[in-house]
């Protein structure tokens, strides 16, 4: 059986690390050898999984359909967290599997991505209810990165003039121009 991997991580400091995605790739790879399958194409995306209109997930799916392949996915939550979409996805015949679940059925999946869209709901919530909390506790508190004041500005920036003057590579270069 031929299949076609689609991995996403939600945010660019995730697919900057590269973890996220590493760990769905030997998900997959490991799948496929296990069952002696044929791995044809592989697409990643970064973008959150709230939005469905994904332009990597798009091209997974029709190289599925040229190629008489399944899409192949280390987790449903990677695909979708929406049941909405998946639904559509299974009504339009679209073949997949989750690795965490390869003998899932319609209904495991209908109820798994059901939890998914759920916990989504429960992200949002939690988050909410810790900046609520943050804000009663810190009346004072704003959001946003507190080291960027113009005396943590000042230190980055002499430190990073230091690095580079005392780097190996940098000094081996100055002498050779």
């Amino acid at each position: 059986m031929n299949f076609v991997a689609y991995y996403r991580v939600s945010t660019h400091r995730q697919r900057e690390s590269g973890l996220g995605l590493e760990s769905q790739r030997e998900t997959v790879l490991s799948y496929i050898r296990f069952n002696g399958n044929k791995l044809i194409g592989e697409f990643t995306e970064t973008e959150s999984g709230r939005n469905n209109h994904r332009p990597e997930l798009l091209k997974a799916i029709e190289f599925c359909h040229l190629h008489d392949a399944t899409l192949v996915i280390a987790k449903l939550d990677r695909l979708s967290r929406n049941l909405t979409f998946i639904s559509t996805l299974q009504d339009n015949k679209v073949r997949f599997i989750c690795c965490d679940m390869p003998d899932a059925t319609e209904l495991t999946i209908h109820i798994f991505g059901a939890m998914a869209q759920w916990e989504v709901k429960r992200i949002s919530t939690r988050i909410r209810d810790a900046l609520h909390a943050k804000r009663l506790r810190e009346p004072d508190w704003k959001p946003g990165t507190p080291n960027l004041t113009d005396e943590g500005r000042r230190k980055s920036y002499e430190k990073n003039r230091r690095n580079a003057r005392e780097n190996q590579q940098n000094r081996h270069s100055y002498h050779f121009i």
